[in-house]
């Protein structure tokens, strides 16, 4: 995987983030500040990082960034060995391409406002 032309994605809790926007910058949720570096997700990882780490919760957002806009992006291997993208710095909301809602269908599961 590499970060050429390449949507990424971060879920965010929807208050933290709107905290976030009016700040101008979004400095981490709580494990991004533990880690020290913000959490983001490939299209093709973040279906199952919401089922992993935000299973049964509403009243989240699903934020897109452009991974080349990012010079403090790194790819790193994480879950399964897998290369996640990992922003060491705060991300400015000019970086931020759109943000929607990522509500839970009735089954439980979030709905994706992706392909």
């Amino acid at each position: 995987m590499t970060a050429s032309h390449c949507l990424i994605y971060k879920i965010c809790p929807r208050p933290l983030w709107e905290a976030a926007a009016a700040a101008g910058r979004f400095e981490g949720a709580p494990v991004d500040l533990a880690d020290g570096y913000i959490h983001f997700s490939a299209v093709e990882q973040v279906r199952e990082t919401a089922a992993k780490h935000f299973a049964g919760k509403d009243d989240l957002v699903l934020v897109a960034v452009d991974a080349t806009s990012l010079a403090q992006l790194k790819w790193e291997p994480s879950r399964g060995g897998a290369l996640f993208p990992h922003l060491y710095g705060p991300l400015q909301m000019t970086d931020v391409l759109w943000v929607k809602p990522l509500p839970l269908g009735a089954d439980g599961t979030h709905r994706f406002p992706l392909p």
